[in-house]
């Protein structure tokens, strides 16, 4: 009892769809901020760190954290936008490092988007999310297609229809379920 109170996770997929949702919502603006005047965030933060092609690089980012963001929302093809994410905030870190030195305040914000985005392509979308839809959808048709021909098979072979029950998973269950029952 006392370990399904203190280490069982209750809400964890729902925890995921949160870091999602929040890390998306925030990040989103920060995009559509370096779009506004996207010469000024070149001269600001690309050109100092000498890297070519600044505003270029520049729609990369506001790009890279515009469609990340999105992509964690949504939940659809959430480990490449939190990858996306990751490498802007990389970007951003050394700039911070590099042009102020190792200054907590310039640093905080950029740290905590990184974690965010480094702990969803760890942990993945959970289940409340566009990809977990699409892989169970992929998963039941496959399983469909699957028994449909191996009960073909069984009944060329033993000249018996053979019928196998499918087994359906549910999209979504209580999130208290596996917490009341042990």
């Amino acid at each position: 009892m006392l370990d399904s109170i203190f280490y069982k996770s209750i809400f964890k997929d729902f925890a995921f769809l949160v870091l999602r949702v929040f890390t998306g919502a925030f990040l989103i603006h920060h995009g559509f901020e370096k779009l506004n005047d996207i010469n000024n965030f070149a001269d600001a933060f690309v050109r100092p760190l000498h890297l070519p092609f600044p505003v270029t690089l520049s729609y990369i980012a506001a790009g890279s954290e515009i469609g990340g963001s999105w992509l964690l929302i949504l939940g659809l093809c959430t480990r490449f936008g939190a990858t996306a994410i990751l490498g802007t905030m990389s970007v951003a870190i050394y700039h911070a490092i590099a042009t102020s030195g190792f200054n907590i305040y310039l640093i905080e914000l950029l740290a905590l988007y990184f974690s965010s985005a480094f702990s969803i392509i760890l942990l993945g979308p959970g289940m409340y999310s566009a990809d977990y839809l699409i892989k169970e959808i992929l998963k039941t048709r496959f399983s469909l297609i699957n028994s449909i021909f191996s009960q073909k098979t069984k009944y060329f072979s033993s000249k018996k229809a053979i019928s196998k029950p499918i087994s359906h998973k549910k999209l979504f269950g209580f999130p208290f379920s596996s917490f009341l029952s042990s």
